[in-house]
């Protein structure tokens, strides 16, 4: 048999047809491990959308690549994902408090910005008959407005401080 290694991904491939991933230990940031993680999730999501349009052929026709192979490079991958993500996990337990934070306030910006802050007199559009309704809203869009700014501010510095974490952190 014959071994091919392609040292820029880490892969080893046995006779052109299998292939394993090195499990050398590399020092990384956390920065750079997230990048690497959204690389492993694109690439077993394109081995998977593989699967799904080459398993069944017709009968005759070239099968572009093998199910079985696709299938075990995404069980492969998968190990390697979650080895990756274990080591993102533990490197980042210092900062879950913001990570949690920033979440949370991302998910109340993003309800805030969707209030309906409108008041006087309003037109149902939908509506055949003409009627006019007056609303009042407890919320003014000012409020909300202001609101959402200082949440934002927020946000902004706790991503500038997960940002400095995941640049200087190493796994």
């Amino acid at each position: 048999f014959t071994i091919n290694i392609n040292k820029n991904d880490n892969r080893v491939w046995l006779n052109n047809k299998h292939y394993i991933y090195f499990l050398k230990k590399q020092i990384m940031t956390v920065k750079q491990a997230l990048k690497q993680k959204n690389t492993l999730v694109k690439k077993i999501n394109e081995d998977i959308n593989k699967v799904r349009a080459y398993n069944s052929v017709d009968e005759g026709n070239v099968r572009p690549y093998s199910t079985k192979e696709l299938l075990n490079r995404v069980m492969e991958t998968n190990k390697e994902l979650v080895d990756l993500k274990t080591k993102i996990h533990l490197a980042n337990a210092s900062v879950y408090h913001k990570i949690f934070e920033l979440s949370e306030l991302k998910n109340t910006v993003s309800f805030l910005k969707s209030v309906d802050c409108s008041e006087g007199k309003v037109t149902d559009r939908y509506s055949r008959s003409q009627d006019v309704y007056v609303k009042v809203a407890e919320l003014s869009v000012v409020e909300r407005d202001n609101l959402v700014e200082g949440l934002e501010n927020r946000i902004e510095i706790l991503q500038e401080e997960l940002d400095e974490h995941n640049s200087k952190t190493h796994i």
